[in-house]
């Protein structure tokens, strides 16, 4: 029997919930879809509780590997501004999600489209297809509304929501989530980053938990694995702290060092995507001029760091929180937690 207990990544203090909704405003939601060989879901990120198509936020993406079929992330670049919560699930649930999220800004906002611009709905996406039986199509626009109704600052992890079906290094992953507190020494000011990670990559013999090469031994007692990397991350980031979207592009960036430190190495077919957002100040639609008041670069660094670990955190919390799924054709993943105590 291994150790299971959960490591605390870095010497950053985590938040009062170690999630990602340490972050004031921003609340998680999932709709599970658990039924034989549909083992899929949704979960949603909302930044904030009013209305982002007229209040919205700085955000920005970082494609760290572009193997990914995810919607809104052309004028995301191109803007910088989140207008809709973010939603994650499965490849094939893209288009349905992306429905839904345009029907729920059309209800709060009638003239969208109409006297209004359209909206950016922004759809995340990993390939759960190997639990999830992918053709069914099962993900369809009201769970998105289930997943909005089930908003709350308490977020489940594991085999959850959007991760109910979705694998990491050969075992259960899904959903994590994790935070951390940084302190601006020369300010005497600190801010929080949260993350949240959708996690569905790596190989066994490559994962690093806190720096020990456990999958190396894990797999030691199996036929080697010469798979390529098929997998793929999704990984969002928020902040308190002011900043712009070029700074936020900066801070998603490194969301890959924590993603680095658990084994990865971004492969061919694994579609690894971080984005970050601010809520620091939200942008309404209909202003001329903006005044915002932003840290300056060179005071970033500690951010870099909470990114960094959250990120690693949350993919850790992943593989804790996820249980033991078998799913379609009798596939089964099973939890390290199961793995460690066998």
């Amino acid at each position: 029997m291994m150790n299971l207990q959960v490591p605390h990544i870095g010497r950053l203090p985590a938040g009062a919930r170690n999630s990602i909704t340490d972050v004031g405003g921003v609340r998680v939601g999932h709709c599970t879809l658990d039924a034989g060989a549909v083992q899929t879901g949704v979960t949603v990120v909302a930044p904030h509780g009013g209305n982002l198509f007229t209040h919205k936020l700085p955000a920005a993406a970082a494609v760290i590997n572009g193997f990914g079929k995810s919607a809104g992330l052309v004028q995301l670049e191109e803007l910088g501004l989140l207008e809709t919560p973010i939603a994650l699930s499965n490849t094939f649930a893209v288009g349905a999600l992306l429905n839904a999220q345009i029907a729920h800004t059309v209800r709060a906002n009638p003239e969208c489209g109409r006297s209004l611009p359209t909206v950016n709905g922004l759809v995340l996406e990993c390939n759960d297809g190997y639990l999830n039986d992918l053709q069914a199509m099962a993900v369809q626009p009201a769970h998105f509304e289930t997943a909005m109704a089930a908003l709350s600052v308490e977020v489940a992890q594991g085999a959850v929501g959007a991760g109910r079906g979705m694998s990491s290094f050969g075992l259960k992953g899904g959903i994590g989530t994790a935070s951390r507190v940084a302190a601006l020494d020369s300010q005497g000011q600190s801010y929080t980053v949260g993350a949240l990670v959708l996690s569905n990559f790596g190989r066994l013999p490559e994962l690093i938990l806190a720096g020990d090469p456990l999958g190396a031994r894990l797999a030691a007692s199996e036929t080697p694995d010469t798979a390529p990397e098929k997998g793929s991350i999704i990984m969002i980031l928020a902040t308190d702290a002011p900043l712009d979207a070029r700074q936020l592009k900066r801070l998603a960036i490194r969301a890959g060092a924590g993603l680095a430190r658990t084994g990865s190495a971004y492969g061919h077919g694994s579609g690894d995507i971080a984005l970050a957002f601010s809520t620091a100040q939200a942008i309404e639609a209909d202003a001329d001029c903006l005044h915002l008041a932003l840290l300056a670069d060179h005071l970033l660094d500690p951010l870099f760091h909470a990114a960094a670990d959250c990120v690693e955190q949350a993919i850790v919390h992943a593989l804790f929180a996820a249980e033991t799924v078998r799913g379609r054709d009798g596939h089964v993943r099973v939890s390290l937690r199961e793995r460690l105590a066998s």
